[in-house]
């Protein structure tokens, strides 16, 4: 199989080899394609576990676990509570963990 680079490219896998990093072009370009894969397949990882979390609320928001906003600014605040509350919580946990050394 013959490939044609753009210059910039081809001047990047020159490099490559010329720095004793790689062999050949050829281990420059079969380390790309390989993550390249890793990539393909840790993206299809993170859908599949998106695709799980959205079900997940699905689901609770059939059950009627789900939490009902009148409005955005409604929702922003409930999102800032909370993140207040858990900020106040690690911060007290920190607090704590630095007196236990002392």
């Amino acid at each position: 199989m013959n490939i044609s680079l753009p210059p910039a490219l081809e001047k990047f896998v020159q490099d490559k080899v010329s720095s004793g990093q790689f062999s050949t072009a050829s281990e420059v370009v079969r380390d790309g394609l390989r993550l390249l894969q890793e990539q393909d397949v840790i993206r299809k990882m993170r859908l599949e576990e998106l695709r799980r979390e959205v079900q997940i609320g699905i689901d609770e928001i059939e059950r009627g676990e789900g939490i009902v906003y009148n409005s955005i600014e409604e929702f922003a605040e409930d999102v800032k509570k909370r993140g207040r509350e858990r900020l106040a919580k690690m911060n007290a946990a920190k607090r704590a963990a630095k007196k236990g050394r002392k």
